[in-house]
């Protein structure tokens, strides 16, 4: 094991970078977030970690001395190159960033990470000795997210179904037709229209809808017919089929 890092480390300025602000502000009251801080001197390597940032990355406090290679060994394969740059960006110029990425901490967990940060002087040294900032665990935030787009998703597909359905249902009534002939026709029509075929369904349920209820689009009588002796008995039907 690692021995921890010095007691005498300096921790960063308890100054909120503009960015995780906003971050933050965005997130709302209602989602808390771990949040940690952290700082590396560039020229030593010296990393200081909050106990925060130790959690994120799947460690207790103090178990590890993270380092710059430590740190980037923990960042998921796609997005360690854009933080390294990142960090070496802001070594280099100062200039704040904010950014999200994923690490693989270690318990081989995925997490989702916002980090704000920005370059420091360090005692008159070469300006931007130092890289400060916070990491904000945003793995439930993002997961959530994730979940609600993917009912949304389920929600949209349930309703295109039904929809579509619903005109091959009209079709086969009035064209006396199967239900692959009646999606055929559907197909045949969009491709012609240049038009969804969920949308092209729509706009037939819904104009047949419309037109039921202004009686402008009432059945003939032949399958008016029809829909009454598949209902049930001709006459009884009669008195209680949605098209009498």
């Amino acid at each position: 094991m690692d021995a921890a890092l010095p007691s005498d480390v300096a921790e960063p300025d308890d100054v909120v970078p503009p960015a995780l602000a906003d971050l933050l502000a965005a997130l709302g009251p209602g989602d808390p977030q771990l949040v940690g801080r952290f700082r590396v001197d560039v020229a030593t390597d010296t990393w200081w970690w909050s106990d925060e940032v130790y959690e994120m990355h799947g460690f207790a406090p103090g178990e590890v001395v993270p380092t710059t290679a430590l740190v980037l060994s923990h960042k998921h394969p796609e997005d360690r190159e854009r933080v390294a740059s990142e960090l070496a960006q802001a070594a280099r110029t100062g200039e704040p960033f904010g950014s999200m990425h994923r690490i693989v901490d270690a318990t081989g967990r995925t997490r989702t990470l916002a980090v704000a940060a920005q370059g420091r002087r360090l005692d008159g040294r070469a300006p931007w000795a130092a890289v400060v900032g916070y990491f904000v665990d945003l793995t439930t935030a993002h997961q959530e997210a994730a979940r609600r787009e993917a009912t949304a998703s389920i929600r949209a597909a349930d309703a295109s179904r039904s929809v579509i359905e619903q005109a091959k249902g009209v079709l086969m009534t009035t064209l006396a037709i199967g239900p692959d002939d009646a999606f055929e026709v559907l197909r045949r029509r969009s491709n012609d229209a240049n038009v969804p075929v969920r949308e092209l369904a729509r706009r037939l349920v819904a104009g047949v809808v419309d037109g039921a209820a202004s009686g402008h689009g009432a059945a003939d009588e032949a399958t008016r017919r029809r829909v009454d002796r598949l209902l049930g008995d001709e006459d009884d039907a009669r008195l209680r089929s949605p098209l009498g």
